[in-house]
């Protein structure tokens, strides 16, 4: 199991608090600096993810750690005719509800406040359910996956999208190098909380990735799992059935 990677190391708060406290400081710049950091390829990513899950036709989708909507606004393009964006961040919501209201996705799209971990649903409620750039922030991994799993309907299909690191050379090197000195300084000219894209990328390199990853949904109880690499491999797209 990965280590835990809090955003702000002289906080008394446990993760669940800190990662809710930092997604409220930077939401409204949240989503400019993701294009600029992730060189606009991560819209490229949720297209994949809506892709996979479309292909399913799915009626009601949970998108977990929403943030401001991104993926769960591109899953209106499937089949569903319900769509919860959950999130722990206040500030991220109130993006995603203002966003969600331009594009008349209201009556498609509901943001709901909640806790990954301990969420507000019954058992075997929704066909398919999706997480963008959010694991990692779970303060207990497995806990948050044996969630998912109980609120996911049988045959059901879930969809990761998260960070992972490159294996091969020189793309390992480059990435190293990235996330290590570029990110974090994006992160300080253009952010007002200095420690959040740190965090992004300290959490990002602990995450139990690739067969790791893969083992831990088998564990948990998923069936059929598949790791398809992204870009060199700086990003995997999990996907695991009921």
């Amino acid at each position: 199991m990965s280590k835990k990677v809090k955003p702000y190391k002289n906080s008394e708060l446990g993760k669940k608090e800190q990662v809710s406290k930092m997604f409220d400081t930077i939401s409204k710049e949240y989503d400019g600096l993701n294009r600029v950091i992730s060189f606009g390829i991560d819209v490229k990513w949720r297209k994949k993810v809506v892709k996979i899950i479309g292909d399913t036709h799915p009626k009601s989708i949970l998108d977990i750690a929403t943030g401001t909507g991104d993926l769960a606004i591109n899953l209106a393009e499937t089949s569903a005719t319900k769509i919860i964006g959950l999130d722990i961040s206040k500030g991220m919501l109130d993006v995603g509800r203002e966003k969600i209201e331009k594009l008349n996705l209201s009556n498609t799209i509901e943001m709901v406040y909640g806790d990954s971990e301990k969420m507000p649903f019954e058992d075997n409620t929704f066909d398919a359910i999706t997480v963008a750039f959010g694991v990692r922030n779970f303060e207990n991994l497995e806990k948050g996956l044996a969630e998912i799993f109980r609120v996911l309907k049988p045959g059901g299909t879930f969809a990761v999208l998260e960070t992972s690191i490159p294996t091969k050379t020189p793309y390992k090197q480059g990435y190293k190098f990235y996330s290590k000195n570029i990110l974090p300084l994006i992160g300080k000219v253009f952010s007002k909380d200095k420690s959040a894209y740190k965090y992004l990328s300290d959490s990002a390199a602990a995450f139990p990735y690739g067969e790791t990853f893969n083992n831990i949904l088998q564990k948990i109880g998923f069936i059929a799992i598949e790791n398809k690499p992204q870009t060199f491999g700086v990003a995997s797209i999990y996907i695991a059935k009921k």
